[in-house]
């Protein structure tokens, strides 16, 4: 259980640092996302057999990666690239 905190502080940290570019943001919030889920799925097994709230968190989290890759393939079509300095949000 602490190695579990320790990966989510770690991911938490590197998502928070690392600001430049879109891919290594979404894949520290999916390493986040799955260090949590095994805490939960931890957490929910000592107290319930079977926990829904586990299974609804693993499919907001595919929901959640979905469309993060669907936004970064949108914005290198569009934009060349995946670096948040050069995209102009104020414009359409």
């Amino acid at each position: 259980m602490l190695i579990l905190a320790v990966f989510v502080g770690i991911f938490l940290l590197s998502f928070i640092s690392k600001r430049k570019h879109l891919l290594s943001t979404l894949l520290s919030l999916e390493g986040l996302m799955l260090s949590l889920f095994i805490l939960f799925y931890f957490i929910s097994s000592s107290f319930m057999p079977i926990s829904n709230f586990t299974l609804l968190f693993l499919t907001l989290t595919a929901c959640e990666g979905a469309l993060g890759l669907s936004l970064l393939v949108s914005l290198v079509r569009t934009h060349g690239g995946d670096h948040f300095n050069s995209l102009n949000f104020l414009q359409c």
